[in-house]
């Protein structure tokens, strides 16, 4: 069984959003909501400066703390089968712990009705004529699924309220043998996603041609997402923007 991680190289990422963008369209995540966040940094000073970004999904940790917190029995928040962090829709009582115990911030909780969190009104008559009576989903029919050798129900997108979701290396897409929409959108290819126990795989080849670090990873987390070149961050690094998601 495949033990699936990612490695994101940080030089040949040029901060487009891409993966954010098609992370929200893929996932129907709701305004405010990014599974996918980036983060800018900004090297050396005036006027000699560098910027650098860095691309930040669930690291779906080996050691994970939000699925040490989670009170529910059998577990929510569970590990699958592929390595793979995913919440259970069908048992998550909405208790956030797996939210505050995260280091990364890439939970979240969903207080309202789905439908209700839509960015505009679309039913409405002039925005209709501009988009011919369509509008975006906001719900995808495959998270209301079970998958996997678990057969588990899989907490995606804001399709339930009171339900704590985080990205998901899009399960849906991994079931089908494909890759996750970020690293598939990824204009310069900077996302490798794959098998970390495979050591003939791409991202182990990109690990173990460059120096490779992961984020936080001091805190004990083993996180499964690899970065290569730029800088730690917290190191010489001044961090100057962030794209947050917007607060509950």
């Amino acid at each position: 069984m495949a033990r699936y991680g990612m490695v994101i190289e940080l030089d040949k990422c040029t901060g487009c959003r891409a993966c954010m963008v098609a992370c929200k369209v893929e996932n129907n995540t709701p305004e405010g909501v990014f599974w996918m966040n980036l983060v800018r940094y900004e090297e050396g000073t005036y006027p000699k400066t560098v910027n650098w970004f860095m691309p930040r999904p669930c690291n779906h940790c080996d050691n994970a703390p939000c699925m040490a917190v989670c009170p529910t029995k059998p577990k929510s928040r569970y590990r699958r089968a592929n390595g793979l962090l995913a919440t259970d829709a069908d048992t998550c009582i909405g208790c956030r712990y797996c939210e505050k115990a995260c280091p990364y911030g890439v939970n979240f909780f969903h207080p309202e009705d789905p439908k209700k969190n839509n960015y505009l009104d679309w039913g409405d008559k002039d925005l209709q004529k501009a988009t011919n009576g369509a509008s975006p989903p906001y719900k995808n029919p495959i998270f209301d699924t079970k998958v996997g050798k678990e057969q588990r129900k899989i907490a995606g997108s804001n399709h339930r309220p009171k339900v704590v979701d985080k990205c998901t290396f899009c399960v849906h897409r991994v079931e089908k043998s494909l890759q996750p929409a970020c690293a598939d959108t990824c204009p310069t290819s900077a996302i490798t996603f794959g098998d970390l126990d495979e050591l003939t795989s791409d991202i182990n080849k990109i690990i173990q041609r460059k120096k490779a670090f992961r984020y936080l990873e001091k805190a004990g987390t083993k996180p499964k997402v690899y970065y290569v070149g730029g800088m730690r961050p917290g190191s010489e690094s001044r961090e100057i923007e962030k794209v947050q998601r917007k607060k509950t």
